[in-house]
């Protein structure tokens, strides 16, 4: 029987996120644990936003279901949770929010009051008018670089620029390691809360064309004030266990910074710009069987019918020719 959704508790207070690699985790009797040669770890799946799973996890089918039940968003990624390739479900079944995005990345007027917002929210006041948004952008280039610099001079570690080879991970400097594996703590919470709030992944707004793009553009807005004094200070308290340090730090710094309190506000004050998106009364949160409503266009005056389906999702609704 799926869960009502509404028993769980809210983002804001989760635990951030765990990240495993090189064991295996699978649902006993009483929870979710992870295995591997030092023993079994219970993993607190009703009160995590994000799994991160990395290279040699194997998971149970039962498992998954587990955390899918109880609001846990999966990610598998690379090592260090460096890159992700995959991910699970959130904490709502409702498509308006997703509904009401997907109006403002087609419309491009609201698209660019949507941008013009996320570039305030990341400098902290309002845009002076008539700031065309290629000049909006080079005033960002300004204010991240001279974050770098001022990191690197508080720190005292050198700093010669963002860059690093994926296909070569090692030969890359020690800070750029570090910003890589603090930046990918980031994205993985910032996708947790983005899925668990019921918006989509992949409809960017300043980022585009990927399937994590409003991923990157909701992680941009901390990463100056998280992630880059996270990378100079574990880089320049030395360089072993870098990423793993990096990690930890990310997730003590994220917790005081009340981060998950955050981002799902953020966005919702990020996308406040009016547009007309359908509602529908059906609570699919509480029922995840709920028959799906038709779209209006498809019904006639005297209609107002559901899908006929058993399920959410099947389409006995639609006629065959």
């Amino acid at each position: 029987m799926p869960r009502d959704l509404h028993e769980l508790p809210k983002l804001r207070d989760s635990l951030s996120y765990l990240y495993l690699e090189h064991g295996h985790i699978e649902q006993d009797t009483l929870s979710v644990q992870f295995i591997d040669k030092a023993g079994r770890i219970p993993i607190p799946a009703a009160s995590l936003a994000a799994l991160l799973l990395g290279p040699g996890t194997t998971i149970t089918h039962a498992a998954v279901k587990a955390l899918a039940d109880n609001g846990c968003s999966i990610v598998w990624c690379g090592e260090d949770g460096v890159r992700c390739y995959a991910q699970g479900s959130g904490e709502t079944r409702r498509a308006y929010h997703v509904l009401k995005q997907a109006a403002l990345v087609c419309d491009p007027s609201r698209r660019e009051q949507v941008v013009r917002r996320m570039y305030e929210l990341r400098f902290d006041h309002r845009l002076p008018e008539g700031l065309s948004l290629p000049q909006v952008r080079g005033l960002e280039g300004v204010r991240v670089r001279t974050a770098y610099a001022r990191a690197s001079q508080e720190f005292g570690v050198p700093w010669r620029g963002r860059r690093y080879d994926r296909s070569n991970w090692g030969q890359s400097d020690p800070i750029n390691r570090a910003l890589s594996a603090a930046n990918a703590c980031l994205n993985g919470i910032c996708h947790a809360a983005i899925v668990s709030a019921g918006y989509s992944p992949a409809l960017g707004f300043i980022h585009t064309g990927k399937q994590l793009s409003f991923v990157y553009d909701i992680a941009d807005l901390y990463k100056v004030e998280l992630t880059v004094p996270v990378a100079f200070r574990v880089t320049a308290e030395g360089t072993v266990n870098l990423e793993s340090r990096a990690r930890q730090e990310c997730r003590r710094v994220f917790k005081e910074a009340r981060l998950l309190d955050r981002i799902v506000p953020d966005i919702e004050w990020l996308l406040d710009v009016p547009v007309e998106v359908p509602e529908y009364s059906e609570d699919v949160d509480a029922d995840a069987a709920c028959p799906t409503p038709l779209w209006e266009a498809l019904l006639g005056e005297e209609d107002g019918v559901s899908d006929g389906g058993d399920d959410s999702g099947e389409g006995a609704g639609v006629a065959a020719g």
